[in-house]
């Protein structure tokens, strides 16, 4: 009789245990935290005016549910403020943390809690990008932006009364952040059959999803109405699922990343991380050979960038970066492969209407 072999898989997959998304639920911040089984000190980390419009608030639905509260106000996501808040940490001798504010404070306290070893809690008060709920953190190194493992919130709470309250380029920034899954996946793909790398059916199923339900909700996506922030938010939390399913950034992140790594780095003013990845995935499903024309229209529609001109970035700059970009994170294969000629990058450009 033949011998079955064994499956010797094994994978850890960080998903948070409670995502609460809706009107007021700020306020509900101690009770999910009770919820969770935390106890003892929490520690606010927020922005100078994220304080005011959600962390006071937070604070004080920690303190109603007997939790000591300290907060920490960052002003940038770099190590010296990170140290800060770790140092802080200590002192008061906190349980768990709460980044508390966009991109900056969640990205600060998802890093400190890591060195620190403990649970952070994700606090959002613009839906501007998926790192709400992924993994991943943007911190600045050597005055470069970079990506760095980090670890999955243990909870999300998103009040989308404070997120339809903030500036709209901001929601409208997360959309073309969950849109260009669309060029991320297929890069993915891409990678899979001429680099034999390691695929997921279903975290690229889940990618590629929330990227058709925003783009099919496009005409529907508003500034200051709730429920375009409620769209928009559980589109990427979905997103950053996708992410723990697959243990990268891979469902999420490909060519059109890398260009706005490269513009980031290139462009002395650049534009919001997902403003950028929008118009890059314009570009990138042209050279993908797919629909680029039904991102472009989805993208004008939520009032989107789909240009230099509207990125506020000059059209050399987008040149520069297409070249640039197949630089950035290169152990990372995608449609750029190798480099496109400056004549490509050119023709790309000038096609997809971004110069």
């Amino acid at each position: 009789m033949k011998e079955s072999k064994e499956n010797h898989k094994n994978k850890w997959m960080q998903l948070p245990r409670n995502v609460v998304v809706g009107h007021g639920v700020i306020s509900d911040t101690g009770k999910v935290c009770k919820d969770l089984k935390l106890n003892g000190s929490a520690l606010i980390v927020a922005g100078g005016s994220t304080l005011k419009a959600a962390g006071k608030t937070a604070a004080v639905s920690l303190e109603e549910s007997g939790f000591e509260v300290s907060v920490a106000t960052v002003e940038k996501p770099t190590l010296d403020d990170i140290r800060k808040v770790e140092k802080l940490a200590g002192e008061v001798k906190a349980s768990f943390l709460l980044g508390v504010g966009g991109g900056k404070s969640i990205d600060i306290a998802k890093l400190a809690s890591v060195h620190l070893d403990m649970p952070f809690i994700s606090v959002p008060t613009a839906a501007s990008h998926d790192g709400i709920v992924s993994s991943r953190a943007s911190i600045i190194r050597n005055n470069k932006t970079v990506s760095e493992a980090a670890q999955t919130p243990l909870a999300v709470v998103a009040d989308t009364a404070i997120i339809a309250a903030a500036p709209y380029r901001l929601l409208a920034a997360g959309c073309g952040d969950i849109i260009s899954n669309y060029t991320a996946v297929r890069d993915w793909e891409l990678a899979r059959r001429l680099r034999g790398e390691p695929f997921s059916e279903y975290a690229s199923i889940i990618s590629n999803m929330t990227a058709k339900i925003l783009i099919e909700s496009a005409e529907a996506i508003k500034p200051g109405l709730e429920e375009s922030a409620w769209t928009v938010v559980k589109a990427l939390v979905a997103s950053g699922v996708a992410m723990s399913i697959a243990g990268s950034s891979r469902p999420a992140s490909g060519s059109e990343h890398k260009f706005s790594h490269a513009l980031d780095e290139i462009a002395p003013n650049p534009a919001l991380h997902g403003e950028q990845c929008g118009v890059g995935a314009i570009m990138m499903m042209y050279l993908h050979g797919g629909n680029w024309q039904e991102i472009r229209t989805a993208l004008k529609t939520i009032r989107a960038p789909t240009n230099a001109s509207e990125l506020g970035i000059e059209e050399e700059y987008i040149i520069k970066a297409l070249l640039h970009a197949h630089e950035i994170r290169p152990e990372r294969y995608t449609i750029l492969g190798t480099g496109l000629t400056r004549e490509a990058a050119e023709n790309v450009a000038k096609i997809t209407k971004v110069i």
